[in-house]
């Protein structure tokens, strides 16, 4: 009878308009979340079969919501450095447990980024979700995989070992004195007859030495000394050795006492350039120093002593000015040290975490050096809408929503992340009030349409009276 379906038809619009205002009352109280996604009310016509005896059967209206997952809301700066944003596609990956989590704790997808570390350094955000990201090898290679999530770990941001680096080159920008007289003792120089002998040892006066410092493996400042004596045998060239500075810094060594490191010549041009296509100069690129444990040491080995516990080290030396500028020359001017760039680093303690575009979670220590110790991947799905809501703002993955692609911030499709940002609510307040002035007087309507059906029923009733 269509009276009935009259009733069913205003009993659905009361039903589905008070859907719509449960939804519109959701997006305006989140205006401020960050991180929300609005939802979008649909509301979808229905359909009975028709009686051939009556005019029209109602069908009413069945109201529907979707939350707009992929849409992006507007990013605004933070003054925290772990705060984030992602522009574009992705959410964060996360769980409600850091440490302890075990299988049978879920993951949880979200876009709000408003992370802090907790008590115990793992960062965490305002609804009580554990930011994952895949860890960093000290090589500084990322295992990682599309969509493996057990190569994630959470991320913690306080607890991370202080740091040191060592010197792997020397660059120097020096002149020796084209005038310097050969010394009388520059004939005897002669280090095939006895290795004791050298300038390192004592035995032999530079004409001119200087010494930079450089830093070990475990970031202590060591001390090496380049020394010269002008050759009597060839113009434009000089004996060079390179020695540290005390010699107990080094083993034992037959073939390197007295803290030698390196012997050889370096020979110049008649414009007083270093002369590196002759052949003349001999005196090697790099300097090799064995770790400690390179016991005994070697014929052709020096290394540093056994109690100090350091690893090998090899230095590049640059005579020609990369990157100081000039390099070793010989100009009619004295002998001087003019610059010297070494690189290394002496031991730091963490000084602050900073998260780059890319998604990499950098360590920043106090003596300026920095460590990628996470990457922060990207979670994608073919169709966002279709992840099932959860509580603070987070989804979880569900098969409407296709398969879960992890990928770094920028590559495939995924968006970036932005630090020191956090995205806000996609709500639009004008809209939803728009919505809540519709949604009450559908609602109005659909009552009414049931008080007037009854008021009809009821005068069929008194008909058969």
């Amino acid at each position: 009878m269509s009276i009935h379906t009259a009733l069913l038809a205003g009993t659905s619009g009361l039903r589905a308009n008070a859907s719509a205002l449960a939804a519109a009352s959701d997006n305006i109280a989140n205006a401020n979340t960050v991180g929300f996604k609005r939802i979008r009310n649909d509301f979808t016509a229905l359909l009975v079969g028709q009686d051939a005896y009556a005019s029209y059967n109602a069908g009413g209206v069945l109201a529907q919501q979707t939350q707009e997952v992929g849409e992006q809301g507007a990013l605004g700066t933070s003054q925290v450095s772990t705060h984030l944003a992602i522009e574009g596609e992705g959410l964060f990956v996360t769980r409600p447990k850091a440490e302890d989590a075990t299988a049978a704790d879920p993951y949880y997808f979200t876009r709000a980024g408003q992370f802090a570390p907790d008590a115990e350094g793992y960062l965490q955000n305002t609804a009580g979700y554990y930011l994952y990201g895949w860890p960093v090898s000290d090589d500084g290679s990322v295992i990682a995989g599309p969509s493996d999530l057990s190569a994630l770990e959470a991320v913690q941001i306080t607890g991370i070992s202080g740091a040191a680096e060592a010197t792997e080159s020397i660059s120097f920008s020096a002149n020796l004195d084209a005038a310097q007289p050969v010394s009388a003792a520059a004939a005897s120089y002669d280090l095939s007859a006895d290795f004791d002998d050298t300038m390192a040892s004592g035995a032999f006066t530079p004409d001119f030495q200087t010494s930079v410092q450089i830093y070990d493996s475990l970031g202590g400042i060591r001390t090496v000394a380049l020394s010269f004596l002008k050759s009597s045998t060839a113009a434009n060239e000089w004996h060079a050795e390179a020695h540290v500075i005390p010699a107990g810094d080094l083993q034992d060594n037959p073939d390197y006492p007295n803290g030698l490191l390196a012997t050889g010549t370096v020979a110049f041009t008649p414009s007083g350039q270093l002369d590196l296509s002759s052949g003349r100069t001999t005196f090697p690129s790099t300097l090799t120093i064995g770790g400690s444990d390179t016991t005994p040491a070697g014929a052709g080995v020096a290394a540093w002593a056994i109690d100090e516990g350091l690893e090998e080290q090899t230095i590049a030396l640059d005579f020609a000015g990369a990157l100081a500028t000039g390099g070793l020359t010989q100009y009619d001017s004295p002998s001087e040290m003019n610059q010297s760039v070494v690189d290394g680093l002496a031991y730091g303690v963490l000084s602050t975490v900073e998260i780059d575009d890319e998604g990499y979670v950098n360590a920043l220590f106090t003596n300026g050096m920095s460590r990628k110790v996470y990457q922060l991947p990207l979670a994608t799905f073919a169709n966002y809408s279709g992840l099932n809501s959860e509580a603070g703002g987070a989804y979880t993955s569900s098969p409407d929503a296709g398969a879960l692609i992890l990928t770094s911030a920028g590559e495939s499709g995924s968006g970036s992340i932005q630090a020191k940002a956090l995205e806000a609510s996609t709500v639009d307040l004008a809209e939803e009030f728009t919505n809540l002035i519709t949604t009450q007087r559908a609602y109005s309507a659909s009552s009414k349409i049931i008080t007037t059906a009854d008021e009809m029923l009821d005068e069929l009733i008194r008909l058969k009276r």
